[in-house]
């Protein structure tokens, strides 16, 4: 059986809601929720697989304080292998607001220690015909990122198929950093992002034209994937477009719904499913996500549901 291993951001997640304002300086507020819990884009993507029974791994490190071993009890089959680095665990404090917007508060901590010889001393030798590589937090994850282009070559030279999400650069996206990128592209079969990622990365006039720029970069054997929310999700290959629509549902959480479409995605392309199965699943595993509290994901009879015939 194929494996689909997820590297990077795990970390821990303090979301706190509903914040209406931000509070005057030196004062405080009460918020009526909160919740602890495993996230970072890794984390989020592995604990969707996990629940789904899909054969994964989850490939990180771990800090040494006090949220160390609880981070690592949530990740019982691929904790023992994380290194330890020398630093306090990261952590986000994710606060909501009424119109289900986030805002993310971070410290740096143990993701930013991650380096490519812990990735590849975790992966297989090599592949087997199938296997995948998600890469998530790539600007996060401080060290790993200065290695990605050796990183991805060597992931790809082991017979993997890699699929990266990138996420939002804290700095905002550059000339030099979008140059650095267009390095490792290459090495890449699949791209993962969200519409404002997707503009920032390219940087042109429309949606359509960074995409179908983007997907022009990658290796030629998948495609750039754009997560539009509401809109469902769209996939550029080979200048083509295909778009499958989501239906409406009521959201509780928003926070994961990336990483949760992540998981419903590559997980249909580790079952050789289609393209168009793979953009089904991604929205049906984000829009269970988001709209339950306890947040509970598909199983593999609703997920075959939604299964193209080919």
């Amino acid at each position: 059986m194929n494996t689909l291993y997820v590297v990077g951001n795990i970390n821990v997640d303090l979301i706190m809601s509903t914040l209406n304002d931000w509070p005057q300086r030196g004062t405080e507020v009460m918020l009526q929720h909160s919740e602890l819990r495993p996230g970072g884009s890794a984390g989020n993507c592995a604990l969707a697989l996990e629940a789904m029974q899909v054969p994964h791994r989850a490939i990180a490190n771990q800090g040494n304080d006090g949220f160390s071993a609880w981070l690592a009890s949530h990740f019982p089959h691929s904790a023992a292998h994380w290194p330890l680095s020398s630093c306090e665990t990261s952590l986000t404090v994710g606060l909501t607001h009424p119109d289900n917007e986030r805002s993310f508060i971070s410290n740096r901590g143990h993701i930013t220690e991650l380096t490519a010889e812990d990735v590849l001393a975790q992966l297989p030798a090599q592949a087997t015909a199938g296997d995948i590589v998600l890469l998530c937090g790539t600007f996060l994850c401080l060290k790993l990122y200065t290695a990605y282009p050796a990183l991805l070559a060597e992931i790809k030279q082991r017979g993997f198929i890699v699929a990266v999400d990138t996420g939002w650069p804290p700095e905002g996206w550059s000339i030099a950093l979008r140059q650095q990128i267009d390095v490792w592209l290459k090495h890449c079969d699949w791209l993962l992002l969200n519409e404002v990622e997707t503009l920032g990365l390219a940087d042109l006039s429309s949606l359509q034209s960074c995409a179908q720029q983007l997907a022009t970069k990658l290796s030629g054997k998948g495609g750039c994937v754009v997560k539009c929310g509401a809109d469902g999700a769209r996939l550029w290959h080979s200048l083509q477009e295909m778009h499958v629509a989501s239906q409406p549902v009521k959201v509780v959480d928003t926070i994961g719904a990336g990483d949760s479409f992540n998981a419903g995605f590559l997980t249909a392309l580790l079952y050789q499913e289609s393209a168009h199965t793979a953009l089904q699943w991604g929205i049906d595993v984000a829009s269970l996500a988001i709209s339950s509290s306890p947040r509970r994901y598909p199983d593999w009879q609703q997920l075959q549901q939604h299964k193209e015939v080919r």
